[in-house]
């Protein structure tokens, strides 16, 4: 039997791209659904020109899991990395398909890597981790918000205002765009948020028994990266909105986590390497978070919290 399944997207085009992906998975492994898509505004959509880092968590995702509670959609896909931690009362979270490359990207008019572009030089990011980590490695560039989707940035990024941007390959990738990139940074050097490249499917939490064969989506050492990525952002009680980075690699059975949390002016900087288990990711993110503890990054995560 033929059932409808609505599914929720923010009307970008990476989130549509994004969506399509999803719905194509959904395609090949069931013949049992009728997918439409409905595109849904979210509160980041509808305040263009508002700083992200004001707007709180779920900033780019609330209004998806709103519909989604009430029956307006099915499903809704998220980039993971956009999601709060703790997990919506009422919704399931997968994380659908393998991992994208997670690491971040420079892209700026001279064509040069961040360490040869001039001091003072303009670059824009959003992102309160990105430009904590950037300003503890090159504190004499210039760094400003900067709003629109990934091509309205990288647009902006060669035009008057500025002289670069730093955005996620991830989705330049999905585009069609990476070739616009001047530097894939390694993950040690500028640590992604954690989930970044992943992509996640919401449903109710009701609907667990009919969704059933999404499960089949998930890739398992996608998902043992970011359960232990997101483990350390939930224990430190921090959404994107903290300049914590993480970045897990998993080989056979085994994981390894590297992590960083960094001073919002860039001051000060306290990284970790763990290693632990794929079977029990978790773990992973919390023993990543107490050795930050124990380096004295407490006070830190919570004066950026305030």
């Amino acid at each position: 039997m033929i059932s409808e399944l609505r599914i929720g997207t923010r009307g970008s085009r990476l989130a549509l791209i994004q969506t399509s992906m999803v719905v194509d998975a959904i395609n090949s492994i069931s013949e049992d659904f009728n997918i439409s898509i409905l595109e849904i505004k979210s509160e980041g959509d509808l305040k263009p020109n508002e700083n992200v880092s004001q707007l709180g968590l779920g900033v780019f995702t609330s209004e998806l899991e709103k519909a989604v509670l009430e029956h307006r959609v099915d499903l809704a896909v998220h980039s993971l990395k956009d999601l709060p931690t703790i997990e919506t009362k009422g919704l399931k979270t997968i994380i659908a398909l393998k991992r994208a490359d997670p690491r971040d990207v420079l892209i700026n008019k001279w064509s040069k890597p961040l360490l040869d572009i001039p001091d003072g030089a303009r670059i824009g990011t959003s992102s309160p981790r990105r430009e904590a980590q950037l300003k503890h490695g090159r504190p004499t560039l210039k760094y400003l918000p900067i709003r629109g989707n990934v091509e309205t940035r990288v647009k902006k990024a060669l035009g008057t205002d500025y002289d670069g941007v730093v955005l996620a390959a991830a989705g330049l990738e999905r585009l069609g765009m990476i070739n616009e990139v001047t530097e894939f940074f390694s993950t040690k050097v500028l640590t992604p948020a954690p989930g970044q490249g992943a992509i996640a499917i919401q449903f109710r939490a009701e609907d667990l028994e009919k969704f059933k064969a999404l499960e089949n989506l998930s890739d398992k050492s996608t998902v043992a990266s970011v359960t232990a990525e997101r483990s350390l952002s939930k224990a430190a009680g921090s959404g994107c909105m903290v300049p914590i980075g993480a970045y897990a690699e998993v080989n056979n059975d085994n994981l390894n986590l590297f992590a960083t949390v960094t001073a919002l002016d860039g001051s000060q900087s306290y990284r970790v390497e763990v290693t632990g288990s794929a079977n029990d990711p978790e773990i992973a993110g919390k023993a990543a978070f107490f050795e930050l503890l124990d380096q004295g990054a407490g006070q830190l995560i919570d004066s950026n919290n305030l």
